[in-house]
């Protein structure tokens, strides 16, 4: 009875306040909880680690068979952060201020293709992949020509895009070459000799190279720390567990020039969309396809329209022409499993570039970088690391977080 009084009591007072004084408290109230969340995001929005001196570096394999070197990691993203911070902080209206390349801007490529495989102890799983992955590259792109003459393979030939007589930062046609680079995210087991093992066994020595994190970062971390150091003018990571079928790169690469817009900014991302319903999906556990139809509702409805079309966006074999790298990489913050949709979703803000017509004319802007969906080959993979109920909460919670830090400024495409 006291609280039906209550009640009334409050209803009578709302009632007799002035219009003015409640949109003034319900504004108030809105300042207030739109502070507060931004506080709290800011308390609980993942920040990536600093990179250890230890990180910069990779291991190689020697042509002597038994000895490995330390050398430097090449990077592009070191050189780009020192020109976007000067960008960001030199006055605009000085005329005598030097010429600043814009957020695009990356190195030329040495390579024509760089592959990421993110790796915690994977020593059981890693070896099939990287003999999959080594007969494909060999026969498609061939090896650096630092090599001994006699022992290069040659790549096979391509026919130039037609595409790429007006278009920035066109690829050149007579690049070659690969790189592997096996990011090992702080392993307990031996994966890293059985990968320099199989470098010594396959005569990759300085193609193949491992970098180790000393403390694990995850897989998004894992993946973002490689890419930052690729040379290829084509960045692919891929799951060292083998599951997607690594000559199914041919399709990423033909999707991936479909889509490349004036600049040659394109991704091809894996999918297993086409798979529904399948045997390899079918004799999942009923849970397990419960949690993925619900994250995929989740995804559709937290994320910007681009990116919620997506039928498979956690599939690990995603290509990257070399121009799209300098807008997703460096704002990358997930370091988890949801590491994915946040490359997809800066793919899809990036900024506008140039659209050249058949004269090399600009004729127009082309907002965002554009994504091929390709169906691949791919079949389950015994010991993945994935807790099905544990890991797919964690990512809800993270798309969550993810989406409102970038829609309330948390996150920025800005350095200063």
């Amino acid at each position: 009875m006291d609280s039906m009084d209550s009640m009334d009591s409050l209803i009578t007072a709302v009632k007799e306040t002035p219009s003015h004084i409640l949109l003034a408290a319900f504004v108030a109230l809105v300042v207030v909880a739109f502070y507060t969340l931004y506080a709290v995001l800011h308390l609980v929005a993942p920040k990536p680690r600093p990179v250890l001196p230890s990180e910069r570096t990779y291991i190689t394999t020697t042509p002597n068979g038994k000895e490995t070197v330390t050398r430097q990691l090449p990077c592009w993203h070191d050189r780009w952060l020192a020109e976007r911070h000067k960008s960001e902080t030199q006055d605009l209206n000085n005329p005598h201020a030097s010429f600043v390349p814009d957020t695009g801007s990356i190195e030329p490529a040495e390579v024509r293709m760089s592959v990421v495989f993110p790796a915690y102890n994977e020593e059981d799983r890693i070896l099939p992949t990287l003999e999959e992955a080594v007969e494909y590259l060999d026969a498609t792109f061939g090896r650096s020509t630092h090599l001994n003459p006699n022992t290069i393979k040659k790549p096979l030939s391509r026919s130039p895009s037609p595409r790429r007589h007006h278009m920035l930062n066109a690829p050149r046609e007579d690049l070659t070459g690969y790189e592997i680079i096996i990011v090992n995210d702080g392993s307990k087991d031996k994966t890293v000799d059985v990968a320099l093992q199989f470098a010594r066994e396959h005569g990759l020595h300085d193609i193949l190279r491992v970098v180790t994190l000393e403390k694990n970062r995850g897989k998004g971390g894992s993946v973002t720390h490689g890419l930052r150091h690729v040379r290829g003018e084509y960045a692919l990571f891929a799951d060292a567990d083998g599951a997607s079928k690594f000559s199914d790169l041919a399709k990423l690469l033909e999707g991936c020039e479909e889509v490349v817009d004036g600049s040659h900014r394109g991704l091809a991302i894996g999918s297993r969309g086409h798979l529904v319903g399948s045997a390899a999906v079918v004799q999942r556990s009923a849970l397990r396809n419960f949690l993925m139809r619900s994250f995929h509702l989740v995804l559709m409805i937290l994320t910007p329209p681009a990116t919620s079309r997506i039928r498979d966006t956690q599939c690990g074999f995603k290509l990257f022409s070399r121009a799209a790298l300098p807008h997703i990489v460096p704002y990358m913050h997930a370091e988890g499993w949801i590491f994915d949709i946040e490359m997809l979703m800066l793919a899809e803000s990036a900024p506008a570039v140039p659209v050249l017509g058949s004269g090399g004319a600009v004729i127009g802007t082309s907002p965002g970088i554009k994504v091929a969906e390709v169906p691949i080959d791919w079949h389950e993979v015994g010991g993945s690391k994935l807790n099905v109920i544990q890991d797919s909460i964690k990512m809800a919670l993270g798309l969550a977080v993810l989406r409102a830090s970038w829609m309330m400024g948390v996150y920025r495409r800005r350095l200063t």
